[in-house]
């Protein structure tokens, strides 16, 4: 499997440099993936969506019948880990849409892969030792080309332990229950809150209390609420203290 950005393929055979690391850990909703995309814009650094890597496990184990809706049904590792080692993945930054396009395979599965259904499929898969290894070690990789920007769950406990800056970033489920069904209403979706909250409940049970990874703060990282915070106002804490961790940033 290989993740490539808008320059390079990423690959494990390049010399080791250090380059800085920032770590935007925190469950899904609590406004990680505003920051990450300012700070990587603002910075110059690469973008990584862990929690895309998963989905996009997630999702294309779902086409291949090897995940149900049902999460009590039991999934074959192997099988799972076989199609993450055969697929190819690319984040693709967009300054007009202010996201990251996300290919696979050579199609474009973004829409697909922020859909909350698949945002199930994703947790049912992130319980697997092998699966979670192998992401990885590709994850990891991408720190060995340039300045870094990470979203996920476990990207400052266990991604990298070493990072530069970690920041833990949350709100209560039914703020980010809010902030989806809000999305989905712009998007022209249909957006059932009491739905929505019950499955962030659910997805939180499950990230908090897996065996392998959990989704929790690293000891070091800065712990931010944003229940109660606009976009603007999470980006300038969190850029603040980039800074006093000696990030610089050019304004």
């Amino acid at each position: 499997m290989t993740v490539a950005n808008s320059n390079a393929i990423i690959n494990s055979e390049k010399p080791l440099l250090h380059y800085p690391v920032i770590c935007i850990d925190g469950p899904s909703g609590a406004g990680k993936g505003t920051v990450t995309w300012r700070l990587a814009q603002a910075l110059g650094y690469q973008l990584l969506d862990s929690g895309a890597l998963y989905r996009i496990v997630g999702l294309k184990a779902f086409e291949a019948g090897l995940i149900t809706a049902d999460a009590s049904q039991t999934i074959d590792e192997m099988a799972v880990l076989a199609l993450t080692q055969s697929l190819e993945i690319a984040f693709l930054p967009n300054n007009a849409s202010g996201r990251v396009d996300i290919i696979v395979n050579g199609d474009a599965v973004g829409d697909q892969v922020r859909n909350e259904t698949v945002g199930g499929y994703a947790s049912q898969i992130a319980v697997f030792p092998k699966v979670r290894q192998a992401l990885l070690t590709l994850q990891q990789d991408m720190a060995n080309r340039s300045g870094l920007v990470a979203d996920g769950r476990d990207m400052g406990t266990v991604v990298f332990p070493d990072a530069d800056v970690k920041v833990f970033l949350t709100a209560s489920a039914e703020a980010r229950a809010e902030r989806r069904a809000t999305q989905l209403l712009n998007a022209g979706q249909i957006a059932d809150f009491d739905a929505i909250l019950t499955t962030i409940k659910a997805r939180d049970d499950r990230d908090e209390n897996r065996t392998t990874a959990p989704s929790k703060p690293a000891a070091d990282a800065l712990l931010l609420d944003s229940s109660d915070l606009d976009a603007d106002a999470v980006y300038e804490q969190v850029k603040q203290y980039c800074q006093d961790k000696g990030i610089c940033f050019n304004s």
